[in-house]
């Protein structure tokens, strides 16, 4: 009976929002999830940032319909006084269904079995032109074909991550490991545990691990003031190091997406021999193993050590279009400081993201991630329906008065270049001197 329900307040909510103590909302219902956060496929992360709040935006966009029946064991009891659902996310969840209804979330059209034919195709060609090929020119266009290999292979990796792309769990996870760990020595746990926070808290300066890159990048002022990431639990001190760099950041942007990858690399190797509970560390590790077995093998084929440089600065430059396509992004959205909060998910994924606009013909190069803004907002979608339901995005957020930012990628380059060149210029003012403090926080950022 309707009188006999126990409610609490969303105030008295918000009192359960730390790692043992964990409530949240969904559709009113109030669920403790404090156990169950540390067995979560998703990680203790997206929770600990959505504790002690409704969810059910978020919920919905990450979970299949089949997850709701997990949700009984874990309910309180308790219901959510004056639960109201915006008008904006009404229409998001009618979004959600319709799309659920036409069987789109199941209906992953032949994307995985194309990406990773193609990637073997290449990856046989890059060994050919290595092995078999004397010409230097051969080698450079292997290298740059390894490039294309890697990004590629990562589409698959992040596919796989979000939905199932195999015909099992199983197979997925071992598509996941051969396209992440084993092809570009980027561990999936790593890009698990960083992306799925990114998602939840997207351009949070403190919360979202993707536009932390202190000492070496600062897409916005708010740095310089030292602010402490709630991701990997330290302060991002803004230094005389940090200040140099980032004065000069719009001229570094794209020399430093060319070396990216090394620190990628060397993420990689900090998370999965860390303290930290990592799922399947075994696993990752063995993929780990197996690229830096056959990739140093490759290079080592070389004929001299000018080509084996040569080899993997090309093939590092090429793959290096992926990470700066992913910073345009987010660098020049807006951002906010602070946890983000689960009655606005669709307005912040919109003040976070921007497209990149191009022709069909580039959905297989962009991997469908062009549609950043409707990959955020239904990231169980498979990308084949991206550019389907973009128009459909687009209406929505015309009609609540969100922004829907699509640009050329050349546009997208200048208005990123632009948001450094910002924060660069605000850097070098010396009316707001830098702490005293020292040295590699972009590095060392697990402790």
């Amino acid at each position: 009976m309707e009188d006999q329900r126990k409610y609490m307040s969303a105030e008295e909510l918000k009192e359960h929002n730390k790692s043992g103590d964990l409530w949240i909302s969904i559709q009113g219902k109030v669920y403790d999830v404090s156990d169950w956060a540390k067995e979560h496929p998703g990680g203790e992360i997206p929770l600990l940032n959505l504790g002690g709040q409704d969810v059910t935006d978020a919920f919905i966009a990450y979970h299949p319909g089949t997850a709701w029946q997990y949700l009984n064991k874990l309910f309180t009891g308790y219901h959510l006084k004056d639960f109201k659902v915006s008008a904006t996310s009404r229409d998001y969840r009618m979004l959600v269904s319709e799309f659920a209804k036409a069987g789109m979330f199941e209906k992953k059209g032949h994307i995985a079995l194309f990406s990773l034919t193609s990637v073997a195709l290449m990856f046989l060609v890059v060994l050919y032109g290595v092995l078999r090929c004397h010409s230097v020119w051969a080698h450079i266009g292997s290298a740059m074909l390894l490039g294309l290999l890697w990004m590629q292979s990562a589409y698959v990796g992040h596919d796989s991550g979000h939905y199932q792309v195999m015909c099992s769990r199983g197979y997925n996870k071992v598509a996941q490991i051969i396209s992440g760990n084993c092809l570009t020595g980027i561990s999936i746990a790593w890009w698990k545990w960083t992306h799925n926070a990114h998602h939840i808290a997207c351009n949070s300066l403190d919360h979202d691990p993707d536009l932390q890159h202190i000492p070496v990048f600062a897409v916005s002022s708010r740095f310089f003031s030292s602010i402490t990431s709630s991701f990997y639990d330290r302060k991002l001190n803004f230094n005389p190091l940090a200040r140099f760099l980032i004065s000069y950041q719009h001229w570094t942007y794209y020399p430093v997406m060319i070396v990216g990858r090394v620190n990628l690399f060397v993420q990689t190797f900090l998370l999965l021999f860390s303290n930290r509970k990592v799922p399947d560390r075994g696993f990752n590790i063995a993929g780990i193993l197996v690229f830096w077995t056959w990739f140093p093998l490759l290079v080592a084929c070389l004929p001299n050590w000018p080509e084996r440089f040569m080899f993997v600065l090309a093939s590092f430059a090429v793959t290096s279009i992926q990470h700066v396509q992913f910073t345009l992004n987010h660098f020049s959205a807006n951002v906010y400081v602070g946890l983000p909060t689960g009655n606005d998910w669709f307005e912040k994924q919109t003040s976070g993201t921007i497209d990149i606009s191009c022709s069909s013909m580039m959905d297989w190069f962009f991997g469908g991630l062009q549609f950043q803004l409707e990959h955020h907002l239904f990231p169980r979608l498979p990308r084949c329906h991206l550019r389907k339901v973009s128009p459909l995005v687009r209406e929505l957020c015309k009609k609540h008065s969100l922004p829907y930012r699509s640009l050329s990628f050349w546009e997208a380059n200048k208005s990123t270049i632009r948001t450094l060149k910002t924060a660069a210029l605000q850097a070098r003012d010396l009316t707001n001197p830098a702490p005293k403090n020292l040295l590699w926080e972009a590095i060392n950022t697990h402790g």
